[in-house]
């Protein structure tokens, strides 16, 4: 059945966090595709290690992701 795929950097989300992406991302797709369909997806959440992501040619840090989610304050 459906397999969702989520990264994120390493530290960003806690357990808790990444627990209620899960349902949450998977609540989602079954209210489109069914609760037969819901019942068997998977939803993975892969850490990608802090500096081994970049966009626009910049190097992504779990510091940087952390500001973007308003856990550290701007420097």
């Amino acid at each position: 059945m459906p397999s969702i795929e989520i990264q994120v950097l390493q530290g960003v989300f806690t357990d808790a966090e990444k627990a209620q992406i899960i349902t949450r991302v998977t609540d989602a797709f079954g209210s489109v595709a069914g609760d037969t369909i819901r019942a068997g997806t998977s939803v993975r959440i892969h850490e990608i290690e802090s500096g081994a992501w970049g966009y626009g040619g910049a190097v992504l840090t779990t510091e940087h992701a952390l500001r973007m989610r308003g856990k550290l304050s701007p420097k």
